[in-house]
């Protein structure tokens, strides 16, 4: 399920789209603090954000630019303010789509659909597996979550491969250590524990910490 972040200080508005949008199965948060936008940002870690130009405080081509700051998430504009510059502006502040208000609510899906599918076009991608907004490419052995990507060896991605697969259920090291076997290099228990550390560390470095949960003397195994 994608998260979206509405930006947008007529509630009127915000409020119509967030309950259009969560029709269509999406996950929809209002901005109601204009002072503090980057907080609501950083925690509700949106797929998209929905942002209006004439906001209290700061314009949305400064909220545009401090996001672009952290973030490449899609960036859709919402404005009354349709004349060319402001077009040209939102696209050069790092904007990925224009829409003009008023608006039709069957539009702004479109085009929310186009963004999401143009940006995370690898989410309907057979060769992927996806777990929690985390996604394990299965052609080249790396795992995307977010802006970020991170190369997985052999071992590491055959680990949580076998772990996705099975995600709620515990995975016996013995039966780990059999998949590992497929691989040419000589596997035991004490080279699966590296393995794991190893990839735990790398998971922990994109922001996803205890994914991999130790079950004494049985396995391993991740959330379903």
């Amino acid at each position: 399920m994608y998260k979206i972040l509405i930006v947008e200080d007529d509630t009127t508005i915000a409020n119509g789209l967030k309950n259009h949008l969560e029709k269509w199965g999406y996950e929809v948060e209002c901005i109601t603090d204009f002072k503090n936008i980057m907080d609501s940002f950083t925690k509700n870690e949106p797929q998209l954000v929905l942002l209006d130009i004439v906001l209290p405080f700061f314009n949305g081509f400064h909220w545009c630019q401090e996001i672009r700051k952290i973030s490449k998430v899609p960036i859709i504009f919402l404005s009354s303010a349709n004349d060319n510059m402001n077009i040209v502006m939102a696209m050069n502040m790092g904007g990925d789509e224009f829409i003009e208000k008023p608006f039709d609510f069957a539009v702004v899906t479109a085009k929310v659909q186009a963004v999401l599918r143009r940006t995370y076009e690898f989410r309907g991608n057979t060769n992927m597996l996806e777990w929690h907004g985390a996604y394990l490419n299965l052609s080249d052995a790396t795992l995307q979550y977010q802006e970020q990507k991170m190369e997985l060896t052999k071992n590491e991605f055959r680990i949580l491969q076998m772990l996705i697969e099975n995600a709620g259920k515990i995975i016996s090291r013995d039966n780990i250590i059999t998949r590992l076997w497929e691989s040419d290099e000589f596997i035991d228990d004490n080279t699966l524990t590296v393995n794991v550390a190893r990839l735990r560390r790398k998971l922990e470095k994109m922001g996803l910490e205890n994914v991999i949960l130790t079950k004494k003397g049985i396995g391993y195994m991740v959330e379903a």
